[in-house]
């Protein structure tokens, strides 16, 4: 997909997956740090993360479709270069959320003993594990998710800007 009523499709994809990959990361920490937060989000954490690795590809191929359609200068390809980045990082968000789902689904409610997982060395090493690995994964995305966008909005008002006001508007 190129254009959406007449307007590059990047231009409005991007606006998903700069609420979608902070609020999937948000989510991913609250979860992965507080396994009573996880188990009300249920299926919502892994569902949620799934769409945000999908938006990602998609502005990302739409945003190829615009370089080839504008004038390429070094902020264009670098905002390109940094966005090509981003799908690791989704993945990453993805994987983890339906990791977490898991685990919290799989153990039992809290007091409950009867699961092998709940009390057990290696589960609490699990859970330890996703955790900090959910915390490292969630900052790089939204790091690079505002690199990029500072990347893309630099590209496309570079030269829009002037220092003085042009005497439109009031």
């Amino acid at each position: 997909m190129s254009l959406v009523n007449g307007l590059p499709a990047h231009v409005l994809f991007v606006h998903f997956v700069i609420v979608l990959v902070p609020l999937s990361a948000l989510a991913l920490v609250i979860s992965a740090v507080w396994s009573r937060a996880a188990r009300r989000l249920g299926l919502i954490l892994p569902v949620l993360a799934f769409v945000t690795l999908v938006t990602v590809p998609l502005t990302t191929q739409a945003g190829e479709w615009l370089e080839r359609h504008v004038d390429s200068d070094t902020l264009v390809r670098r905002h390109a270069e940094l966005g090509d980045g981003l799908l690791p990082w989704a993945a990453g968000l993805f994987v983890l959320a339906t990791l977490v789902w898991w685990t919290t689904r799989r153990t039992s409610a809290p007091g409950d003993r009867s699961s092998a997982a709940t009390g057990t060395r290696g589960g609490a090493i699990v859970r330890v594990a996703a955790a900090l690995l959910s915390v490292a994964v969630a900052t790089g995305a939204v790091v690079d998710v505002y690199r990029i966008g500072d990347s893309g909005a630099k590209a496309a008002w570079h030269d829009s800007l002037t220092r003085t006001a042009t005497g439109h508007g009031g």
